[in-house]
């Protein structure tokens, strides 16, 4: 994987004419295969099991607490694997990591068309994870390495496709289940992910195992170019190698930013509907799947927005933002029982996290450029993965089992995202810190 082409300073112009349209050409396709080859992996994350867990507990027996370990394996891998997906990119490129990646998925999704047990339900977990892990990281690194003055943007687009491919796939996988059963369903969608996945390896692969000609790869160094002197300061660092970025101050706030609001904003999945179950109960007219429905959504619009934005104020600055205003959301929750209001407080939250997720990918190449980015990613994800992920559902469960008091766990959470706005505003690229 490549980072900037070399640039020599112009002497009296280019030698010759650079081919924009044709490097465009190639660039936009990119992300468009992108985009296309994370849908399924993240409609397989956050949708499916969803759809499948009142199904799982019939036909497995399961209780409530088995079925709450899915999650947590496919938060496991991902901790794992997106570091070492980021290192086999270098030396697969991104056609042949998308390949690898939809392999795993096929035989995820085989595991739980013919899984006798829950145990396999968490191997299918954990390879959903894994396979993930090789579409989106490399995708990541593609689109910021064809668009280096637009990262924020074509990022917030790859997250888009993620983050709300669950919120159309998860009606769809209902109906396919009502229409064709268990196992047709399984097919049909082994179908589709083969199908979406190669057509996104087709069109999508690095600049510098891409074929461009003389002229395109002048219209690739003047896109640099551009992107080094741009005035916003947003241009991607020089190149700097993971031994050397995980000793940097800046890696560990970003780290530790993943941690608090990776366990504040995962842990309001769960926390929104119980929270409102827990208040219709009380007799208040609350609809408990309308505060996750808000949650989500912010949570998938959030990453382009904030995407787009974060190239014209700055990641750390929006960042800070919406983690404070996801921590007023969680300190504001216990004493409302309006409808609209605790949709708006949750929904704060979900931007937040979306947030997180679009910002910190540009964000890793202000800090430490566009080469070894896959692998730092991976450093700065296994925050999430081990950390955020697992410590914001256990802890608040425990807690609220504990306390009885949504109060005190909102509280916390508030506290965490706090956290996370001082953390993410010291996370500085050096030529930005004071």
């Amino acid at each position: 994987m490549t980072t900037s082409p070399t640039l020599a300073p112009p002497v009296g112009g280019s030698v010759r004419a650079a081919d924009h349209a044709g490097y465009n050409k190639y660039a936009q396709r990119a992300v468009i295969g992108a985009a296309l080859s994370t849908f399924w992996s993240g409609a397989l994350i956050f949708g499916y099991p969803g759809v499948m867990k009142s199904i799982w507990a019939q036909k497995f027996d399961a209780s409530p607490g088995q079925l709450g370990w899915i999650m947590t394996f496919v938060v496991v891998s991902l901790g794992i694997f997106t570091f070492f997906a980021g290192k086999w990119h270098m030396k697969l490129g991104t056609r042949r990591s998308y390949l690898v990646g939809t392999a795993i998925l096929v035989v995820s999704m085989l595991i739980v068309i013919y899984s006798p047990n829950i145990w396999l339900i968490y191997l299918f977990a954990f390879l959903n994870g894994t396979a993930s892990c090789f579409v989106y990281s490399p995708s990541l690194a593609t689109v910021q390495n064809w668009y280096p003055h637009r990262r924020g943007l074509v990022t917030g687009i790859v997250n888009l496709v993620f983050g709300l491919s669950a919120a159309v796939m998860s009606p769809l996988f209902q109906v396919l289940f009502d229409k064709f059963g268990y196992a047709a369903m399984g097919w049909i969608t082994i179908g589709a992910i083969v199908i979406t996945n190669v057509i996104a390896a087709m069109i999508t692969e690095m600049p510098d195992r891409t074929p461009l000609t003389p002229e395109q790869q002048e219209a690739r160094e003047e896109v640099f170019a551009n992107a080094a002197s741009a005035a916003n300061g947003t241009a991607p660092a020089p190149d700097v190698e993971p031994k050397i970025a995980v000793k940097t101050r800046s890696f560990w706030f970003i780290w530790l930013a993943w941690c608090f609001m990776g366990a504040a904003g995962i842990s309001m999945v769960t926390l929104s509907t119980g929270y409102g179950e827990f208040l219709a109960g009380q007799g208040f007219a609350v609809t408990a799947v309308a505060l996750l429905t808000a949650f989500n959504l912010t949570n998938g619009f959030s990453r382009i927005l904030a995407g787009a934005l974060s190239d014209v104020i700055g990641r750390n600055l929006l960042g800070a933002i919406s983690f404070v205003l996801a921590a007023v959301g969680y300190f504001v929750l216990p004493f409302t029982h309006n409808m609209v209001a605790l949709c708006v407080l949750c929904a704060l939250v979900g931007f937040a996290f979306g947030t997180l997720f679009a910002i910190t990918a540009p964000l890793g190449t202000d800090l430490f450029g566009l080469k070894y980015f896959g692998l730092i990613f991976g450093y700065i994800f296994t925050a999430y993965g081990f950390v955020g992920g697992l410590v914001g559902p256990l802890l608040s469960s425990y807690v609220l089992g504990k306390t009885g008091s949504y109060t005190v766990v909102f509280a916390y959470l508030g506290v965490f995202c706090l956290l996370a706005a001082l953390f993410i505003m010291l996370a500085k690229p050096k030529n930005r810190q004071g």
